[in-house]
């Protein structure tokens, strides 16, 4: 909890929303998060497994610890197949033990082995559990939370899916790949006059990923910077400048 300051804080680790998040006194502010710009006191109010960020990731493990309904269905099989392989084993080994030829005792073990190892469900009950957590922290890896294990499973039935938040399917790190220039201006002068906007627009408008584009490209450049431009606020469509 913030008791005393003011930052722009990056909370995209957690909500997905690239544009910085402006908190001030009384706000609460989350383990993870990045300060973009600004200072603050704060009082920490959860540590350790408390945390939002250590709930996301008890989140996980739970999810990878689930059983989907294959899983309950493969559960029920073996439990009546397991049984079954063992009577079987036994009554081989037994039919061996008495009318098998000398000597009884390694034959009828060799047979008792070879029907468990053979007929053994190991398969059926691993092949869920690993493919779960598997998927699951893959799915971490990528920035992808998965509720339970029924989740994961009828997501392959999914046939439209839809995102509600801007960075989900991006870095909300929008980059510049070409510039086009017109009424026989340059591009060095165009990106010049663009950084000298950004950074008037800045103070007014710092959230925005794209008004540090023009400023950001023009450093890299290393491009002088021209005298300040006129600027105009048109409603509804940000505003304009000229030199």
């Amino acid at each position: 909890m913030i008791s005393q300051g003011e930052a722009w804080f990056d909370e995209a680790m957690l909500t997905g929303e690239p544009v910085p998040q402006q908190k001030g006194d009384g706000d609460a502010i989350h383990a993870g998060t990045v300060v973009q710009d600004g200072s603050v006191l704060f009082t920490a109010s959860a540590v350790g497994s408390q945390t939002t960020l250590a709930r996301i990731i008890r989140m996980v493990r739970q999810a990878q610890s689930s059983k989907p309904e294959i899983g309950q269905l493969a559960d029920k099989i073996s439990a009546v197949f397991v049984p079954a392989v063992v009577v079987i084993a036994l009554i081989s080994a037994a039919i061996w033990y008495f009318f098998g030829p000398a000597p009884q005792i390694v034959y009828t073990l060799v047979i008792a082995t070879t029907v468990l190892i053979i007929a053994c469900p190991c398969a059926l009950g691993l092949a869920t559990p690993m493919s779960i957590i598997s998927g699951v922290g893959r799915a971490a890896e990528y920035g992808v939370l998965v509720r339970d294990a029924d989740a994961l499973q009828r997501a392959s039935e999914l046939d439209t899916l839809v995102f509600d938040k801007t960075g989900t399917l991006t870095e909300g790190k929008p980059q510049v790949v070409a510039v086009k220039t017109f009424a026989g201006v340059d591009e060095h002068t165009a990106l010049r006059l663009a950084a000298r906007w950004s950074r008037a627009q800045a103070i007014r408008w710092r959230e925005r990923s794209l008004i540090k584009l023009p400023t950001a490209i023009a450093g890299s450049q290393r491009l002088p910077h021209p005298a300040r431009p006129w600027r105009q606020r048109r409603g509804g469509r940000s505003s304009s400048a000229a030199r």
